[in-house]
């Protein structure tokens, strides 16, 4: 299977598919093209794919710029569905950031059935107002986190692929946990890529 690409250059549509948007993002210049930016408060983009359902292994990738903020922020969110029940709390995988005054660290998060993991290392931390690249894999036996390429944190995985479902950007799915920042470009493999592979980032960022 291909990667599954979503250029944030729109806010109409991400990778071809339609957006609800909320809240008011903003399209902003960058040296690499254009980037949406969030305020922290109340602008999102849903997007009614999960794009890695139904993958054993994956990597999960994107480029973003944190600009401070609230502690907990919750940025890419990818989402099971299933109408009946809040997905909020359905088998899921993210992105988070923890921002600390002028600094963040990154906190990345997947569950599902018989398994609930966090990577996250708060001593490992980043200036907040820079473009960056962050990162999280699963080979089929371990989970990693990085930043930059640079390993944050692993763990061994009991993993169950998720099913079909939908992703909010910029939010919890459950309009919570709001992000500060911009955000370029996101790319979703379905297998461990190694570091060499990881998306490069633009120049002039």
């Amino acid at each position: 299977m291909d990667p599954i690409i979503w250029k944030f250059d729109r806010l109409d549509a991400v990778g071809g598919i339609p957006t609800h948007v909320e809240g008011h993002p903003q399209l902003i210049a960058t040296l690499a093209g254009r980037a949406v930016a969030f305020n922290g408060v109340d602008d999102a983009l849903i997007i009614d794919q999960h794009p890695l359902a139904g993958a054993a292994t994956f990597t999960m990738e994107a480029i973003f710029r944190p600009d401070g903020g609230a502690f907990e922020q919750r940025w890419l969110h990818l989402a099971e569905f299933d109408p009946a029940s809040n997905d909020a709390q359905s088998p899921r995988t993210l992105f988070e950031i923890r921002v600390v005054e002028d600094k963040w660290y990154l906190d990345a998060f997947t569950t599902g059935p018989g398994y609930n993991q966090a990577l996250v290392v708060p001593e490992k931390t980043f200036p907040v107002g820079r473009w960056y690249r962050v990162q999280q894999t699963f080979d089929g036996k371990i989970y990693r986190a990085y930043v930059d390429g640079m390993l944050q944190a692993e763990a061994p995985l009991d993993f169950k692929p998720h099913g079909a479902g939908r992703s909010s950007i910029g939010m919890r799915i459950n309009r919570v946990s709001y992000f500060k920042g911009a955000i370029l470009e996101a790319r979703f493999t379905p297998l461990a890529l190694k570091v060499e592979e990881f998306l490069p980032l633009p120049k002039g960022l």
